[in-house]
């Protein structure tokens, strides 16, 4: 439900864990707490999520998006971004974007002791699909014959 106030504490949005993609790549993502700011403001064009990354965690498995850009800031901690050009250590104050279209996956892996924070924004496109770039990831999300779900490169359902 959207706030009826203009700002509000970021903290005040309750965190989620959860992820939806299946096993074995679940446990590669949680725990970790999202708060979904755009949603708390009614927003519909864009996303906005602030994360927190427990240390060993991965925000994703290495992914791309075919209709979506997408930006991330680091708030606290530092995390380590992985591409197909190799890896770069983002900390607090760096941020990164991801034209929509681009084939080359990223991810963020938190390799510290300490938890890390970063905000995400993307546009929500309802047609956009995320393409996994790993071989061994066996992941599309949104293809056109599964909407709102995960499924196998070859179409089948998790």
């Amino acid at each position: 439900m959207a706030s009826q106030r203009q700002a509000i504490e970021a903290r005040s949005v309750t965190a989620q864990s959860r992820s939806s993609y299946p096993e074995p790549y679940r446990s590669r993502v949680l725990p970790r707490e999202k708060r979904r700011l755009g949603d708390a403001f009614g927003l519909t064009r864009v996303g906005i999520n602030q994360t927190t990354l427990p240390p060993g965690k991965e925000s994703s498995m290495r992914h791309w998006h075919t209709r979506e850009d997408e930006f991330v800031y680091v708030l606290e901690g530092e995390v380590v971004l992985r591409t197909g050009a190799g890896e770069q250590l983002l900390t607090a104050g760096m941020c990164a974007g991801f034209p929509a279209g681009v084939e080359d996956g990223h991810q963020l892996i938190n390799r510290s002791g300490r938890p890390a924070v970063y905000l995400e924004v993307s546009n929500r496109d309802p047609e956009d699909e995320g393409r996994y770039s790993e071989p061994d990831v066996d992941l599309v999300w949104n293809a056109p014959h599964a909407r709102g779900r995960m499924s196998r490169r070859d179409g089948r359902p998790y």
